[in-house]
């Protein structure tokens, strides 16, 4: 088990320090690159603004305010480029929407790649997921390195997950799922999915356990899946998503039995701990506590040698950032980076694999620089 006592030699702690770069946006919860110079930006209640040449362009790239049910933990939630978008335009979105009851739509849309405005009118539907609660939506859509998308589900809210979604592979609640976008009608699922011929549960899980999951990525060098998993009672977890795999929740929060469960849930069989948890605490002299990850990026960008081969991740409410090391999902190296009033709703990576950060209660799309 290794909470943040686990520590790297000072000479080998990467140094890193924030630019405050492009102020102004309304709730920003995601950054993310197209593969050109341009940035996209995912506001919460229902806008994607491009940043190019260091600018936000004044109109939007894609406006679906009047669909999205915005407020807590709802609202437009991210963005995903198709692997080909530069040839066939294609674009995926997460949001929340009342009607006719609370529910997660998936959606995708056509616009010319070299378009800086989306017709709101191409949107086509792929899966609508029903939220019993209107916290712990999950909300990331994302193309792994073999072309599949990946969907990251919370638990359907409230807490100790009252429904058990998490660990019933009937509900896509409480899941990573991932489906084929390239078969239409409207999606495919993935012969090598775990339960991918129905049977024994829905067939677009890809792994399951998760109370919500809060920004995963894909280690561009190794393929590797991280993901932050926001916790309930003391603690917040980083996992390494395998297929198939069961992280745990509700009977279990990280390494730790969940407290609020009287009788006491067995752990399911094979259950996978986390690589690294670490505990709800105010460290002396911080103004907010440690309470929620916000789940990062190992950094590949050329910028800052110091900075390869970390996963970067932080905490959206003490603003602290802290990097590891693993190997076969054992953590050699990890160490705090950064502790200041940042909010990080979320990290993003250019196209040469810098990193950045939105900041949500500032607005602010912010650079991380090695030093």
């Amino acid at each position: 088990m290794l909470g943040l006592g686990a520590t790297a030699l000072a000479e080998d702690v990467p140094k890193i320090h924030l630019e405050r770069w492009i102020r102004g946006f309304d709730n920003p919860l995601y950054v993310i690159s197209d593969g050109t110079d341009r940035l996209f930006v995912v506001e919460q209640p229902g806008r994607i603004k491009i940043i190019r040449d260091g600018k936000v362009l004044p109109k939007p790239f894609l406006d679906i305010r009047k669909e999205v049910d915005f407020g807590g933990e709802k609202g437009l939630l991210s963005l995903a480029f198709h692997p080909n978008f530069k040839d066939n335009g294609l674009i995926y979105v997460d949001y929340t929407a009342p009607k006719p009851k609370l529910h997660t739509v998936i959606s995708e849309f056509h616009v010319d790649p070299s378009s800086d405005v989306v017709d709101p009118s191409t949107e086509r539907i792929l899966l609508t997921i029903d939220q019993p609660f209107p916290n712990h939506n999950g909300g990331l859509v994302l193309f792994g390195p073999e072309g599949m998308l990946y969907i990251g589900m919370g638990d359907g809210g409230k807490h100790d997950d009252p429904f058990n979604n998490a660990q019933n592979p009937d509900s896509l609640l409480g899941k990573i799922l991932r489906i084929d976008v390239n078969k239409r009608d409207p999606y495919g699922i993935p012969k090598d999915n775990p339960f991918a011929d129905g049977k024994a549960g829905r067939p677009e899980i890809y792994a399951l356990g998760m109370r919500n999951p809060w920004r995963f990525s894909f280690d561009a060098k190794t393929g590797e899946l991280y993901a932050g998993d926001v916790g309930q009672n003391d603690w917040e977890e980083v996992d390494l998503i395998v297929k198939g795999g069961n992280y745990g929740w509700r009977p279990r929060e990280a390494f730790h039995t969940n407290p609020n469960l009287h009788p006491a849930e067995e752990t399911p069989s094979g259950a996978i701990d986390p690589i690294i948890e670490y505990p709800h605490r105010k460290k002396e002299g911080a103004r907010d506590p440690d309470l929620s990850i916000t789940g990062g990026y190992v950094y590949r960008g050329k910028k800052y040698p110091s900075l390869v081969g970390w996963y970067l991740y932080g905490d959206y409410v003490s603003g602290r950032i802290w990097a590891l090391k693993q190997e076969n999902g054992k953590v050699t190296q990890h160490a705090e980076l950064l502790h200041q009033d940042c909010n990080p709703s979320s990290f993003g990576v250019d196209k040469d694999g810098e990193l950045y950060l939105t900041e949500y209660s500032r607005g602010i799309v912010t650079r991380i620089v090695g030093e």
